[in-house]
C-alpha cells in the first residue's frame, strides 16, 4: 500500500499542457521532461529489441535495465517514435528532485493528461511535495479503468527516484490500475517493486544489459554510420572489447574517425580505454562513494573478484555486500554465473587500473603479491603465479610452481600459454634452482630445447651446490652438504631431462625414466593423483627417447600407456602428443591403418579441447601424410606434410624434422626433382640420435640410386647406426642397382632374420627376390614372390613398394597369365595411373560424410546421434545412404571404401 498521509487538500491540476505548475510552489512543470528525446544521429535502428519491446507493451510492465550508456533511453525512445506503440505514449524523464512523492506524481499525473488530453476520473493531484494519499493513487487507478485506449506510460532513469515511497505506490497502481495501462521502466538498477511476483505471474518483460548488447552486425552499421569501414575482423574485435557496450562503440567510433586509422585503434586496447574513459570515471566511478570508489580501485588489478579476495586487498569485511550492491547497480560488476565470483568489464577494469596507477603508484606491486599469496593459498595456482609475475615476484611464482608440481601445466595442461606468457618476463638473473627450473620448463614448451638444456645446467649447479636447499640432482641424491633435496624440485629437474635431452648425450633415457618413477614416491600420493600428467610425460618422454633410438616397438608400447593415462584436462594434450607418436612409429612400420586411425584420434583431441598450433604437436599429421604416400596418393601427403610444418614442435624435434625431411624428399623424388630431393635432407641437421640418423642415411641412398650413383647409394649407408633390417634392404637394392644379384641376396637373407621386420621392408624383400628370381631367367618363381608381395601388401593396401621396383616389375608383368600376375598388373597399373579405384555412384552429403567420420572413430549409432545433435532414426537413414552410395553393407567396409576413395 501506498503511503497513507493524506494532505489537508487535493487541489485539481490545471487542464494540462504548457504552463502547468506544481500547487504548492506555483513553479511550472518543465515541458522538456515530457518530451521524447530525438535520436542520436548516427541511430541504429535494432529491430529484435523493438519487437520484444512491443510484444511487452501488451503487459502491464516492461523493464530495460542496463549500465549506463547502454542504450535503454534510445531503445524506448526509438519504440515510441517508431515502434507502432498500441496507443497514446505518455513520456516521463526523471531526476533527482522527482524523489519527492508529491513532485513525482504531479509530473505523472500530467504526462497522463497530456497524452490523453483529458485524464478521466477528476484525479487531484498532492497538495505537497513530501508524500501522497491514498486518495489520489485510488483515484488515478480507477481513471484506468475507464480510458478510451491503451496508454502506455515510458518513466525514463527511475534509478534517479531514490527510496522506497515512489515504488510503493507505483506497486499499488500496477496491482489495481485498468488492463489498459502499460508501463515502461528504464532504469540501471531493479526497482523497488515485487519483480519475483510479476515474473510468477507472467506480468512482466525483461530487457537486461546483455540483451541491450550490440551484435557485430549492429556495431558495423553504427561504425558506416559515423563514415567507418573497417573490415569484419576489426568489427568482431572491438564489439568484442566493449562487449556489445553501446555507448563505448559509440565513443570508440568517434575517437576512431579522429585518428584517421580505424585498423590500428581497434589493434590496440589502450586507444579504446581512452575512448571511454572519461564517460565511466564521471558516469559510474565517481558516482559512488570514496570507500567504494577504493574497492573498485583496488580491485582492478584482479581479473576475477571474489569476496574474500577483495577483503584481502582492502581490508574490508564488507567486500560480499558491495559486490552485490554493484551488481544490482549494473555498474559494470557481473557476477559469475554459479559461483561467488565476480567480473568488471574489461574496458571498465583498464579505466580503474589507470586511475589506480595515477593515484596510487607504487601501490599496484603490492596488490598483486597480496593477490598471488590469496590464490595460491586458495588452489588457483595458475592465477597465483600471473599475479607474482605482476609483482615482480619471481623468487615466490617459481617456488609455488616448482613445489606444486606445475612442470606438466608448463609443458602440457590448458593453461600452459598462461604459465609461459607469466614467466616470460622473468630475467635470467633470478637466483635459485627453481627459478631456473621454471625458465628451463618454458624454453621446453617452446620447443627450445637446447634452451631448455641450459637453464637445467644452472639448475643443477644450485641443486648440488646450495645443502640440498630446493631439490637434488634427478637421481634423488644429496646436496654438498649431505642434506636431504626437495623431491618436487628433483623431480622437475628429471623430468625436463627426459623430455629434452637426445638419447645419445647424458644418461640413457631408462635410467632417467627410473630416477623420475623413484622421486615420485618420495612426494604424497595425493599430491600425484592430482597431477596424473606427470606419469603421462614421464611414458612419453621415455616413449620419445626410445623412438629416437630405433626401437619402434617399445616406443609404441610406452605411446599407447601415455595415452591410456587418466583422462584429465592436463593429461590430454599428452594424449594427443603420445598418439601422434603412436602413429608415427606405426606408420614407420608400415602399420597403416592403425596409424591413420591414431592420427585421427590424436587431431581430433586437439580440435574438441582447443589445443592452440605453438602447442600441437605435427607428430599425427606426419603419420597420416606417410600412410598417404605409401599408399600412393602424393596429394594427400603433400597436404598432411604442409599441416605438419606449420606446428612448432617438427622444426624443434630432431625426430619429426627428419620424418618431416626424408617425407620432403621421397615427394620431390617421386616429382622427378632429385636435386631438390637432396637438398631436402638437409634441413634436419644437427642431430646424433641413431634412428633420426639412420633415415636420412636411408633417404640419401635412395635419391643417389634414383640418380644412378650406385657407389654413392652404397657409401650413405655405411656405418649406419640403429640396426635393424633397412639398411639391410637399402644396401640390397643399391647392389641390384648395380648388378651384383649374388651379394644383394646374402643381404636379403640378413634383413629376413631381423625381428623387427616391418611391412614395407617385408614387402620390399619380396619384389627384390622376384627381382632376382626373373634376373636369374625363373619368371614362375619371380611370379610366385611377386603373388607373395601383393598378398603382404594388400591389407594394408601398401602401394609405394611396387610404384619404385623399376621397369623390371612391368617386363615380369607382359604376356603372364596367372592370378597372381592379373593382380600385379592391377596393382602396377593403379600405382601408375592406368586406372583408378571407382568412386561411388553419387558423391556423400556433408552429414552422411560426418556420419561415416563417427563410424571410422568406431562410435556407436547412439554416440553419433549424440556427437551431431540428431536422432537415432536420422543417423541410420544416414549410414544405409552412405552403404549405398559405396556399395557395401558393413561398418568397416564403409570405413575401408572411403579411404580408398579419399572421404577420408
Amino acid at each position: 500500500m501506498p503511503p497513507t498521509e493524506p494532505p489537508l487538500s487535493e487541489p485539481p491540476l490545471s487542464d494540462g499542457g504548457p504552463g502547468a505548475t506544481l500547487p504548492w510552489s506555483g513553479d511550472p512543470l518543465l515541458d522538456a521532461k515530457f518530451s521524447v528525446p530525438a535520436a542520436p544521429r548516427a541511430h541504429v535502428p535494432r529491430r529484435r529489441l523493438l519487437g520484444r519491446l512491443g510484444d511487452g507493451a501488451n503487459g502491464p510492465l516492461t523493464l530495460i535495465t542496463g549500465p549506463a550508456g547502454a542504450g535503454k533511453t534510445t531503445l524506448a525512445a526509438a519504440w515510441t517514435r517508431d515502434g507502432a506503440p498500441p496507443g497514446a505514449v505518455a513520456w516521463l524523464t526523471l531526476d533527482a528532485h522527482d524523489a519527492a512523492p508529491g513532485v513525482f506524481w504531479s509530473y505523472v499525473v500530467e504526462a497522463l493528461r497530456r497524452a490523453l488530453t483529458r485524464l478521466p476520473g477528476g484525479v487531484t493531484v498532492p497538495a505537497c511535495p513530501g508524500g501522497v494519499g491514498t486518495s489520489l493513487l485510488t483515484r488515478l487507478a480507477a481513471a484506468t479503468e475507464r480510458l478510451p485506449g491503451p496508454v502506455v506510460l515510458v518513466l525514463d532513469g527511475f534509478e534517479k527516484v531514490a527510496g522506497r515511497r515512489v515504488p510503493a505506490g507505483l506497486e499499488f497502481l500496477l496491482d489495481h490500475c485498468g488492463p489498459l495501462l502499460r508501463l515502461v521502466v528504464t532504469s540501471r538498477v531493479d526497482p523497488l517493486l515485487p519483480l519475483h511476483r510479476y515474473r510468477a505471474g507472467d506480468r512482466m518483460t525483461e530487457i537486461r544489459g546483455a540483451d541491450l548488447a550490440f551484435t557485430p552486425h549492429e556495431a558495423a552499421v553504427l561504425l558506416r554510420r559515423h563514415d567507418l569501414t573497417p573490415g569484419d575482423d576489426a568489427v568482431r574485435a572491438l564489439t568484442q572489447r566493449t562487449e556489445g557496450w553501446a555507448a563505448g562503440l559509440r565513443l570508440c567510433a568517434l575517437a576512431m574517425r579522429r585518428t584517421g586509422d580505424p585498423a590500428g585503434f581497434t589493434r590496440s586496447f589502450t586507444a579504446s580505454e581512452q575512448a571511454v574513459s572519461d564517460y565511466l570515471l564521471a558516469e559510474v566511478l565517481d558516482a559512488r562513494p570514496t570507500a567504494v570508489q577504493e574497492l573498485l580501485l583496488r580491485s582492478s588489478v584482479l581479473d576475477r573478484l571474489h569476496p574474500d579476495l577483495v577483503n584481502a586487498l582492502t581490508g574490508r569485511r564488507d567486500a560480499e555486500a558491495v559486490l552485490a550492491r554493484l551488481t544490482r547497480e549494473n555498474a559494470f560488476v557481473e557476477p559469475v554465473p554459479g559461483t561467488a565470483w565476480c567480473r568488471i568489464h574489461p574496458l571498465f577494469a583498464e579505466v580503474l587500473r589507470t586511475r589506480l596507477r595515477i593515484r596510487h603508484p607504487g601501490l599496484v606491486p603490492r596488490l598483486h603479491a597480496r593477490a598471488a599469496r590469496w590464490l595460491a593459498g586458495a588452489g588457483r595456482v595458475t592465477e597465483a603465479l600471473e599475479h607474482a609475475a605482476e609483482a615482480g615476484d619471481w623468487q615466490y611464482g617459481a617456488s609455488e610452481a616448482v613445489h606444486r608440481l606445475l612442470v606438466g601445466a608448463v609443458l602440457a595442461a590448458p593453461q600452459a600459454e598462461r604459465v609461459e606468457r607469466a614467466f616470460s618476463r622473468m630475467p635470467a638473473s633470478v637466483p635459485g634452482a627453481d627459478a631456473a627450473l621454471v625458465a628451463a620448463a618454458c624454453r621446453l614448451a617452446r620447443h627450445d630445447r637446447a634452451g631448455c638444456r641450459e637453464r637445467l645446467a644452472v639448475a643443477e649447479r644450485h641443486l648440488r651446490g646450495n645443502g640440498g636447499k630446493g631439490g637434488g640432482g634427478e637421481d634423488g641424491g644429496h646436496g654438498e652438504n649431505g642434506a636431504a633435496p626437495d623431491p618436487e624440485a628433483a623431480l622437475t629437474h628429471a623430468l625436463l631431462r627426459l623430455l629434452c635431452e637426445p638419447q645419445t648425450e647424458g644418461r640413457p633415457a631408462q635410467e632417467t625414466a627410473r630416477a623420475v618413477s623413484d622421486l615420485m614416491q618420495r612426494i604424497p600420493p595425493e599430491c600425484i593423483r592430482a597431477h596424473p600428467e606427470i606419469e603421462a610425460l614421464r611414458l612419453h618422454g621415455l616413449a620419445r627417447a626410445l623412438l629416437g633410438s630405433g626401437r619402434l616397438a617399445e616406443a609404441r608400447r610406452l605411446c599407447g600407456e601415455a595415452a591410456g593415462v587418466r583422462a584429465t584436462e592436463a593429461t590430454l594434450p599428452v594424449r594427443h602428443m603420445s598418439l601422434g607418436l603412436l602413429a608415427l612409429a606405426e606408420s614407420a612400420e608400415g602399420d597403416l591403418t592403425a596409424a591413420e586411425d591414431h592420427a585421427l584420434r590424436s587431431l581430433v583431441i586437439a580440435d574438441q579441447h582447443g589445443i592452440t598450433a605453438d602447442h600441437r604437436s605435427g607428430a599425427a599429421y606426419l603419420a597420416w601424410a606417410e600412410a598417404a604416400f605409401e599408399r600412393d596418393d602424393p596429394g594427400v601427403a603433400h597436404r598432411r606434410l604442409e599441416q605438419a610444418l606449420a606446428c612448432r614442435d617438427v622444426d624443434e624435434d630432431p625426430v619429426l624434422a627428419t620424418e618431416a625431411a626424408v617425407l620432403r624428399s621421397r615427394l620431390e623424388l617421386v616429382g622427378g626433382r632429385r636435386e631438390e630431393a637432396l637438398t631436402a635432407l638437409c634441413r634436419p641437421g644437427g642431430s646424433d640420435e641413431p634412428w633420426p640418423t639412420q633415415r636420412i642415411a636411408l633417404a640419401r641412398s635412395a635419391v643417389a640410386l634414383a640418380r644412378g650413383e650406385h657407389r654413392a647409394a652404397v657409401a650413405a649407408l655405411h656405418g649406419t647406426p640403429a640396426g635393424g633390417p633397412a639398411p639391410l634392404v637399402a644396401l640390397a637394392r643399391a647392389h641390384f642397382a648395380a648388378g651384383r644379384a649374388a651379394r644383394a641376396v646374402r643381404l636379403l637373407d640378413r634383413a629376413e632374420d631381423s625381428p623387427h621386420l616391418g611391412l614395407p621392408d617385408r614387402v620390399g624383400i619380396q619384389l627384390l627376390r622376384a627381382h632376382a628370381a626373373l634376373l636369374a631367367g625363373d619368371r614362375a618363381t619371380a611370379q610366385c614372390l611377386l603373388g607373395r608381395a601383393l598378398d603382404t601388401a594388400r591389407p594394408e593396401r601398401l602401394r609405394r613398394p611396387f610404384a619404385e621396383a623399376g621397369p623390371w616389375l612391368r617386363h615380369l608383368l607382359e604376356g603372364a597369365g596367372g592370378t597372381a600376375a592379373a593382380q600385379a598388373r592391377d596393382t602396377w597399373l593403379t600405382a601408375h595411373g592406368g586406372r583408378d579405384l571407382p568412386g561411388p555412384v553419387q558423391p556423400l552429403s556433408n552429414r552422411e560424410r560426418d556420419v561415416l567420420l563417427c563410424v571410422q572413430k568406431m562410435m556407436s549409432t547412439d554416440e553419433i546421434a549424440d556427437e551431431l545433435t540428431l536422432s537415432v532414426n536420422t543417423v541410420k537413414t544416414h549410414l544405409r545412404s552412405v552403404y549405398r552410395k559405396l556399395c557395401v553393407s558393413r561398418r568397416r567396409d564403409a570405413v575401408e571404401r572411403g579411404r580408398e576413395l579419399h572421404i577420408l
